[in-house]
């Protein structure tokens, strides 16, 4: 058991939100590279705000079905360390990502839903550093805003770190940690005053409620 529960926040696109989210706590950052989301950022402008942010703090890029030459000139351009990916990405797709000339840890993205199964998952176990779960929408790759029903996850057998996302907030996350005890956390429009501005006062609610409910589970 993990005895810390590590937080992303997600949809970063300005220098204000992501010191904040640094000065908060989160351990890191995550940059939206889909140019149809509504908290889509700029390589440039993703590049200007990872040079002026402080060390140690985690940056992941989210792609989506991106050629694979086009994920790694952005993961270099931008100095990034993780890439999410949230498409139809292959085993192999991801490997060649890890093992590039600059390589770059990657998070394999799964929406999950009634029908999802452990056999979607074995192929990649090899092949990233975690499972990223999000909740099955039909036609959006994430960022729903939705929760999906978490005792599905103990069902599918993962063998790497679960990263649980999909609608959490303050107000579920305590609950959500209880239940799943994922090693990370993803959190994005449950901290918004809308998509691509952070509300400082819902972020220091959520990681509270983080940290009370890792207290109760090692304790």
């Amino acid at each position: 058991m993990h005895r810390r529960t590590r937080i992303k926040m997600c949809g970063i696109t300005n220098i204000e939100d992501a010191e904040e989210g640094i000065r908060a706590g989160v351990d890191a950052l995550g940059f939206i590279f889909v140019e149809d989301s509504p908290r889509y950022i700029e390589p440039e402008k993703a590049k200007e705000i990872v040079e002026q942010l402080s060390p140690f703090v985690d940056l992941v890029g989210v792609f989506v079905d991106r050629e694979n030459v086009e994920v790694q000139e952005i993961i270099d351009y931008c100095g990034l360390s993780y890439a999410q990916l949230h498409g139809s990405e292959s085993p192999d797709y991801c490997s060649q990502i890890a093992y590039a000339a600059s390589p770059c840890k990657v998070i394999k993205a799964f929406r999950v839903g009634p029908d999802t199964t452990a056999a979607e998952f074995q192929p990649y176990q090899n092949e990233v550093q975690g499972f990223l779960l999000d909740t099955y929408v039909a036609d959006q790759a994430g960022g729903t805003g939705r929760t999906f029903d978490w005792e599905i996850i103990h069902s599918l057998e993962l063998q790497r770190p679960v990263i649980l996302a999909g609608g959490l907030t303050p107000e579920n996350v305590g609950e959500a940690i209880r239940k799943v005890q994922p090693f990370a956390i993803d959190v994005n429009s449950g901290v918004e005053l809308r998509p691509g501005l952070k509300d400082y006062d819902k972020l220091m609610a959520l990681l509270e409620e983080v940290r009370k409910a890792d207290l109760a589970r090692i304790g």
